[in-house]
């Protein structure tokens, strides 16, 4: 493994799961290019991950051989098709330590996942025999977090529009945490559904739950947690985290574009009405009525991403192949690098957590009054990729009291001399505006 100088203060841990970076980079072909004359130094994996030779070829020999689609056909190819789209299935509930892989919905992406949710509570709102944990209307409310993406904001704020109900929010600190202090308050009889970030897309702030979730099961609510930053970096287990959904996305955990997933207890799926309509989610249909088949299939209307899911299934194979414990460890002890390093430019703020517990491998910073959109366009300029804006996140943004950030993150493929790169590139930024 590339060695990793670990700050004063940060344990050190001889029994800790390794893996060979080097190893590792060598899979990413799209590691191996130059940018502008420089080595590539990607550090935009919070927005989309590379993919291993592994999964690109999964993908690929899926397409040259198997081509075939589910559940409709009886010939070989179709028959291929179904059992490797199934088998990854299978592969994601248990990479997620689901009870069932029936319990794994496919999707395009952590928003249409949450869109699924919202809108079944809005139709659910709107059918007499409604579950009632699904029905809302005015006096009801949804709470969030202000430290959402905008995919776990603007669906609820739709939902509260079309079925009257209230939206409200936990506040975040000054630290970039979430602040619980009015927990009680917030979350209360009148809440029927909670839905937070598991690891934030901006700060890096890994929430811990329980206290929002002990209270979500004293007051009857469901909880929904995002974990698209999650997923991909940390050891994950549904039954563990007792959540009642979760979201991720394909594309940043090495999978390709287009494949995201929906998990949820089998029986809340059980009762939540179908949001799309159309084949392969129904059980009979005639003229005048439709009924529809269990989940997942109830979720999955139309012609699914079959390629991309087996894809997926392949990526799970090459996260269980490194080891997500060596990864959490190994972006763990890259984020206590980083923060130290960029701790050495002058001018540099950092938003969210400074210390590296409590938060995965996204660091956002302001450098001075030079505006992120420049600093961003000087990093490109010596190779080092990083993304620049409000990362869908505005309201995180105007908390912190500016129109936008530089945000640097890192995955299993990132290196120290990366993060060197990003510093050295900093000092660049600084001579080119000060």
């Amino acid at each position: 493994m590339t060695s990793i100088a670990i700050p004063p203060g940060m344990p050190q841990y001889d029994d800790v799961p390794r893996f060979d970076v080097a190893q590792v980079r060598a899979d990413f072909p799209i590691l191996s290019r130059e940018i502008n004359g420089h080595p590539l130094v990607y550090l935009d994996s919070a927005n989309t991950s590379h993919k291993p030779r592994q999964v690109l070829d999964v993908l690929g020999e899926h397409y040259a051989r198997h081509n075939g689609n589910v559940s409709r056909s009886v010939h070989t190819l179709g028959t291929e098709a179904t059992e490797a789209y199934e088998g990854a299935r299978a592969k994601v509930a248990a990479f997620i330590n689901a009870p069932s892989p029936d319990e794994v919905v496919f999707t395009k992406n952590s928003t249409e996942a949450i869109n699924i949710v919202a809108y079944a509570f809005s139709n659910a709102s709107l059918r007499p025999d409604g579950d009632p944990r699904f029905r809302l209307g005015p006096g009801d409310e949804v709470v969030i977090s202000e430290m959402e993406h905008h995919s776990n904001i603007v669906p609820w704020q739709l939902l509260c529009e079309r079925t009257g109900a209230t939206l409200r929010w936990f506040p975040v600190t000054d630290q970039g945490r979430l602040d619980e202090s009015g927990l009680d308050d917030l979350v209360t009889e009148r809440t029927k559904i909670v839905s937070l970030v598991h690891v934030s897309n901006i700060l890096g702030t890994v929430n811990a739950t329980s206290r929002i979730t002990e209270r979500v099961r004293e007051v009857g609510a469901l909880l929904l947690l995002d974990c698209s930053q999650s997923v991909p970096h940390l050891p994950m287990d549904v039954v563990d985290l007792d959540a009642d959904y979760i979201v991720f996305t394909g594309h940043k955990m090495l999978a390709p574009t287009g494949i995201g997933v929906l998990w949820g207890r089998a029986e809340l799926l059980a009762a939540m009405p179908p949001v799309f309509g159309g084949g392969s989610m129904i059980e009979t249909v005639t003229m005048g009525r439709s009924t529809f088949a269990a989940p997942p299939a109830r979720f999955e209307a139309g012609t699914p991403p079959i390629a991309e899911a087996v894809a997926l299934g392949a990526a799970v194979d090459y996260l269980n192949g490194v080891g997500m414990r060596a990864i959490q460890w190994h972006e763990k002890e890259l984020t206590a690098y980083a923060l130290d390093a960029l701790g050495t430019v002058p001018d540099l703020r950092i938003f969210g957590p400074t210390v590296p517990v409590g938060r995965g491998g996204t660091i956002s910073f302001a450098l001075g009054d030079v505006h992120p959109h420049d600093v961003g366009q000087v990093l490109d300029s010596l190779g080092v990729q990083v993304r620049v804006g409000h990362h869908c996140a505005k309201p995180v943004c105007n908390r912190f009291g500016v129109p936008a950030m530089t945000r640097a993150s890192f995955y299993l493929y990132t290196t120290t001399e990366e993060i060197d790169a990003l510093v050295a590139g900093l000092e660049q930024v600084k001579k080119v505006f000060d």
